[in-house]
């Protein structure tokens, strides 16, 4: 990127953390379609992840005024937007945060009227992980953390991320037919 980019970034942030809603536009546009792709992989559906999207620009507008430039906004939005997802499958108290429990031969068992489609794409098969195993293989494996970074987060031992890991890769190897 050349300075001059770098220098029009800059200045849109600046705009946008005192108050310019046009400036907020601008970024909510560039990244938003990041954030989306990184809720989409954490969560079921497309309507919660529009949400989830929503809630994290809103935060982001909320908190703009502490972004420092210490990091790239994208690499602070994506933050802001992983402890956003976080919050949200916690505080639904749902299956999202459950573990992988049970037989492992027979979780991840296509049923005989999958569409093929399920089983070359992720995104299809990542929703059929239960939500805890999916949090940490997208966490790990799509977007890069630790195991001790992800244990962190979401409360588990490092341990345990390992394992659900482990089990979610081969249950993700079972749904797409590797």
């Amino acid at each position: 990127m050349a300075t001059d980019d770098v220098g029009a970034v800059d200045d849109v942030v600046r705009r946008a953390q005192h108050g310019d809603v046009d400036a907020f536009e601008a970024l909510y546009r560039a990244h938003s379609p990041a954030i989306y792709a990184l809720c989409r992989r954490m969560v079921r559906t497309d309507g919660e992840a529009l949400d989830l999207v929503q809630d994290i620009f809103v935060r982001a507008w909320e908190r703009l005024t502490t972004f420092r430039g210490q990091s790239s906004l994208a690499t602070w939005l994506h933050r802001l937007g992983v402890n956003v997802v976080l919050e949200h499958l916690r505080s639904t108290n749902r299956d999202a945060q459950r573990l992988i429990e049970g037989n492992d031969n027979t979780f991840g068992s296509r049923s005989p009227d999958a569409q093929i489609d399920a089983r070359i794409d992720l995104d299809a098969a990542l929703v059929q992980l239960p939500g805890g195993a999916r949090t940490v293989f997208v966490l790990h494996d799509i977007e890069g953390y630790s195991h001790d970074e992800i244990a962190q987060m979401i409360g588990i031992a490092s341990g345990t991320a390992r394992a659900q890991l482990w089990r979610a890769r081969r249950a993700l190897m079972r749904l797409l037919d590797l």
